[in-house]
């Protein structure tokens, strides 16, 4: 007997054992099931195979300072569905909208053909999906395709991607843990306050955290910021010493001038990073202040599209890519993003301080790329937040590190009673001018 008549023996004698056994124990989408035949277990798979979406919804929680946006991508296989993210401050009606004109391009289409999905969603009638409403919608849809595609395949979606490439990932924390006016509004003429906060995130559990420690300037001004800016980094780095990673994020307030001239300053204080320390436009001014200073320059947050980051990484404006995946078209653009990081060997640090959802699907991404290096996350924004969502991966409070989701897809499901007892409400207004009423950056 040849290999070939081998193998056509072993063949069928597993088919004839199998189509003997009184149930077959398969793997779907919810887990193991029985089937009582064969032919049963390949009708299964057949309406899998022919799997539509039927529906496209968005439910709005109310998270004080956002409003967050998880949009659900319905099928028409009973309990299939899955969730997405697609929250952006102060423009929560605008992206409700581009959900509802997407989904009409996707109503019938098949939910695992997510790059073709993408692809129509990007470059179908007429405008090219780089607006930020836009792409934000893109994003929020995408990752419910993907929590989708995990489901059907029974495994989480960082095992879609190649299976996890670290055992844990660290968290950072805002000061204040993302409480609004811990972190937004301690003004930085109180050093000592920064101080405290920075010690009760330590206390917490985490070895990082960020603050907002830059003042908004006018395009060039004096010392008084600058001073100000370094007596709130000096006062972190003598409230917790060395061992723990400090992180400024300047907001893209300054323009170049002034953003090098808070970098050269904050250089000795060793920061992890400093982030956006110009306008995301001037990539000139960033790869100026990336140059002049050992501190790794962050930024990515507000760019939208593949080349975009070509042109940042091209021209060395950053050592840490800070892509935020619910604005960015989702992970079906994140992940060319971050192939396109690790060329440059530039570090991903994804943009995160929006919902729960927003957090899984940076959880997912960071156990699939070799690049990523941390998380962004909150916890004190609403005492509620919990009550939301039920996530798939673990967290260690001590360490404030995770490890991977079980789950497939995601490894979220959303209380949706819960969520309807916070409805939109009008996010609170930033406003900022200048002592002479010039409009400046929040």
């Amino acid at each position: 007997m040849d290999c070939r008549e081998r193998g056509d023996s072993v063949h069928k004698s597993a088919a004839s054992r199998l189509a003997a056994l009184s149930g077959i124990l398969v793997r779907n989408r919810a887990g193991l099931c029985l089937v009582s035949t064969m032919s049963e277990y390949f009708e299964s798979v057949g309406r899998s195979l022919r799997m539509k979406i039927t529906g496209v919804e968005t439910l709005v929680c109310h998270a004080r300072m956002r409003n967050w946006v998880f949009v659900k991508v319905l099928t028409d296989q009973p309990g299939l569905f899955g969730w997405g993210e697609a929250t952006l401050e102060w423009h929560t009606r605008s992206v409700v909208g581009a959900v509802d004109d997407l989904s009409q391009l996707l109503i019938g289409e098949d939910p695992t053909r997510v790059e073709h999905l993408w692809q129509m969603m990007w470059r179908q009638h007429f405008w090219h999906g780089s607006g930020i409403v836009r792409s934000t919608a893109i994003a929020g849809i995408d990752l419910a395709l993907w929590d989708i595609v995990g489901k059907v395949h029974g495994v989480p979606c960082h095992k879609l991607w190649g299976g996890p490439v670290r055992d844990f990932i660290r968290l950072y924390c805002h000061l204040g843990g993302g409480d609004m006016e811990s972190f937004y509004e301690t003004p930085v003429d109180n050093a000592k306050r920064f101080g405290e906060l920075a010690q009760r995130a330590v206390a917490e559990g985490f070895t990082a955290f960020k603050s907002m420690a830059v003042p908004s300037t006018m395009p060039i001004e004096g010392l008084r910021p600058v001073r100000a800016a370094e007596a709130c980094v000096a006062a972190m780095r003598e409230a917790v010493g060395e061992r723990i990673d400090i992180m400024v994020d300047c907001h893209a307030r300054p323009s170049p001038a002034m953003g090098m001239q808070f970098a050269k300053v904050l250089e000795p204080y060793g920061l992890y990073f400093l982030e956006e320390p110009c306008w995301p436009e001037s990539i000139d001014g960033l790869a100026a202040i990336n140059a002049a200073v050992t501190t790794p320059i962050a930024t990515g947050e507000r760019v939208t599209h593949l080349a975009a980051f070509r042109d940042l990484f091209a021209a060395k404006g950053c050592e840490v890519c800070q892509l935020d995946i619910t604005h960015c078209g989702g992970f079906t653009e994140a992940r060319r993003v971050a192939a396109l990081a690790d060329a440059y060997r530039i570090a991903l640090a994804p943009h995160n301080p929006q919902g729960p959802v927003s957090t899984a699907a940076s959880i997912e991404f960071g156990f699939s790329q070799p690049s990523y290096i941390i998380c962004e996350s909150v916890h004190n924004d609403v005492p509620w937040r919990s009550e939301i969502v039920d996530e798939g991966f673990q967290l260690d409070t001590k360490t404030r590190t995770v490890t991977p989701n079980t789950r497939p897809g995601l490894g979220v499901s959303i209380n949706e009673e819960a969520v309807r007892q916070h409805p939109f409400q009008q996010e609170v207004l930033q406003r900022v001018f200048y002592p002479d009423g010039g409009v400046g950056d929040w």
